[in-house]
C-alpha cells in the first residue's frame, strides 16, 4: 500500500464553507470491509441524504463490504485514493471490524489528521473513535467510545477526556459510543456540517500533537 501525507496548503482553509449550503456539501464515510456495524452506517447515510449532503463510502479497498448484521455495501474508493479536499466531513463507522481493519490503517489516520487540521468535521462512533485517538487529534478533547479494555486503553493513551455520554461534541469533533446512539450521532454530524466552522480558526499543527503511524 502506498502512503502519503496530506499537507496544508494556503487555500485549504479557513473559507472552505464560504457560500456553502448542505446540498453542495459532501461527506466521506469510512467503513471496515467486514463487520462494520450496520446501524452506524445506515443512520448517517439516511440523515445525510435527507439533508441533501452527498456521500462517498470508502474502505481499505474499493469493493463489496459486509456488516455485522448482514448489510451489503459497496465501497466506491479505497482510503488511499480519497482526495480529502473534495469533502466537508469524515465519518468513521464502528463495529468489531473497525478494530480489526481501521485502528491501524495509516491512510485513514492521515485522513483524520487532515480533516482536523483544515477545520472540517471529524466524527467516529462505537469502537472507531480509537482511530481519532491514534491520530493524536483527541488530545485534551472530550470524547466517548464503546468501552472495552482495549478501546479505553487506546483513548487514554491518546490523552482524550473520556465522557460517559452517548454522543459528545468538542469543537468540530463528534464521537458516539455505539449503535444505540447512531441516530443522535447522525443528527449531530449533519447539524455541524450545516452550521459550518463559524468563528473557529484553522488548527496549527505541532509535532507533539499527532501520532503518525
Amino acid at each position: 500500500m502506498r502512503s502519503r501525507h496530506y499537507s496544508l496548503e494556503p487555500g485549504d482553509n479557513p473559507d472552505i464553507y464560504a457560500g456553502k449550503t448542505p446540498d453542495t456539501m459532501k461527506a466521506v464515510i469510512a467503513i471496515a470491509p467486514e463487520k462494520f456495524r450496520d446501524e452506524e452506517l445506515a443512520e448517517p447515510v439516511a440523515a445525510l441524504q435527507k439533508a441533501g449532503i452527498a456521500i462517498e463510502i470508502a474502505s481499505t479497498r474499493a469493493g463489496p463490504c459486509t456488516g455485522m448484521l448482514g448489510a451489503k455495501v459497496y465501497a466506491g474508493v479505497a482510503f488511499e485514493d480519497v482526495d480529502p479536499k473534495q469533502f466537508d466531513g469524515l465519518i468513521v463507522v464502528g463495529g468489531s471490524g473497525s478494530q480489526d481493519f481501521l485502528w491501524e490503517n495509516s491512510e485513514l489516520v492521515r485522513l483524520a489528521i487532515y480533516f482536523y487540521e483544515t477545520n472540517r468535521v471529524v466524527s467516529a462512533i462505537c469502537l472507531a473513535p480509537v482511530v481519532l485517538a491514534r491520530a493524536g487529534i483527541l488530545k485534551g478533547k472530550k470524547a466517548t467510545v464503546y468501552e472495552s479494555q482495549q478501546s479505553v486503553f487506546e483513548m487514554k493513551k491518546g490523552r482524550s477526556l473520556l465522557q460517559q455520554e452517548a454522543v459528545v461534541k468538542d469543537g468540530r469533533i463528534i464521537t458516539a459510543n455505539g449503535p444505540e446512539a447512531a441516530k443522535d450521532f447522525a443528527a449531530a454530524v449533519v447539524a455541524e456540517l450545516a452550521a459550518g466552522p463559524g468563528a473557529s480558526r484553522p488548527v496549527q499543527k505541532s509535532s507533539d500533537d499527532y501520532i503518525v503511524m
